[in-house]
């Protein structure tokens, strides 16, 4: 990321830019700006745009050998074309040597790091990665936007926040915007102001399912099912989350027992530090025997669900009754 805005403020581009990963929103602001800089919203002559998958390799190279018109750079921008998922062989040999007039953009959700073309653009261009952001960047992050606005968090408050929030930076963005407008008028954001105004995701539900489970209250972790399905939420999507749950109770517990501390937990686990504390009391409840066979419990769930022989529906009350049933 670094690199592209060196670019930008030498003016210095590279041929080939391969924007990817989970985190849409900053992919998509390096996007923004990289067009930007190479002033693609007033020529529209010299910039063309392409997306999804199907683009004719021969006909792209015919576009990036045509020379642009009263303009330094052929832009060519490129999303979600899967050429980063298979085998693209004539594009990846053209970007070989590309010209000096062209600066193609491709901005991809997935790719294979042993795709030609992804080592191509690794030669010739520069592939950017944006993954999902710790948590002490999304801090400083929140805390920037707070401070232009003049606001002031505690710690504890901006924790809150972004457990609600999780680590998506569009939905951290929609969500502070929301948290902004509701406290106007006023400096400091409190906990009932994060609880009153932020939606909450749905993991959260499916965590706070988890913990009524492992407390025994079966009624409370029902509630919280059918309170998803009033919401349109897939059954089969609750039960891969309910497993991905159970997983990182498994993980946090034996990562503990290992006598890791909560950093190390949390950085191996791909969860916030602060979110260390709420699983472990959680996989206190639980032996690591318990928790190995709730996740081999949810996947049999899952596949007995794709090959027809249980309902969605079902599948997930009767994993929620097995593990919440008094002993």
């Amino acid at each position: 990321m670094k690199q592209i805005a060196d670019d930008i403020k030498k003016r210095q581009f590279k041929r080939v830019y391969l924007l990817y990963g989970e985190e849409k929103y900053l992919k998509e602001q390096y996007k923004k700006k990289l067009l930007s800089a190479l002033g693609t919203e007033e020529d529209t002559m010299n910039f063309s745009r392409f997306e999804g998958k199907g683009i004719s390799e021969a006909e792209l190279i015919d576009l990036a050998e045509t020379l642009p018109f009263f303009s330094e750079y052929r832009v060519i921008l490129l999303e979600d074309t899967g050429f980063f998922k298979n085998k693209t062989e004539k594009l990846a040999a053209y970007l070989e040597n590309p010209p000096d007039h062209l600066v193609m953009i491709f901005s991809e959700q997935e790719v294979d790091k042993r795709n030609k073309l992804f080592k191509t653009v690794g030669k010739t261009g520069y592939p950017a990665e944006f993954g999902v952001q710790k948590a002490d960047v999304l801090m400083r992050w929140v805390l920037g936007m707070l401070n232009r606005e003049h606001k002031k968090i505690t710690r504890p408050v901006m924790e809150l926040f972004l457990e609600k929030t999780g680590t998506d930076m569009g939905q951290i963005s929609q969500e502070l915007e929301k948290l902004l407008s509701y406290t106007m008028g006023r400096e400091v954001i409190r906990e009932e102001d994060v609880l009153t105004i932020c939606t909450n995701r749905v993991e959260n539900q499916i965590f706070a399912m988890v913990r009524a489970v492992s407390e025994k209250k079966q009624k409370r972790a029902l509630q919280l099912y059918y309170d998803l399905l009033a919401l349109k939420e897939p059954p089969m999507r609750i039960l891969y989350l309910l497993a991905r749950e159970m997983n990182l109770l498994l993980q946090v517990k034996e990562m503990k027992n290992a006598g890791f501390d909560q950093k190390t937990i949390a950085s191996k686990a791909g969860i916030a530090p602060f979110a260390v504390r709420n699983y472990l009391p959680v996989a206190e409840c639980y032996s690591s025997e318990m928790l190995r066979s709730a996740v081999e419990d949810f996947t049999d769930a899952e596949t007995a669900v794709k090959t027809g022989r249980l309902s969605d529906v079902l599948s997930v009350e009767m994993m929620i009754v097995k593990y919440s049933e008094n002993a």
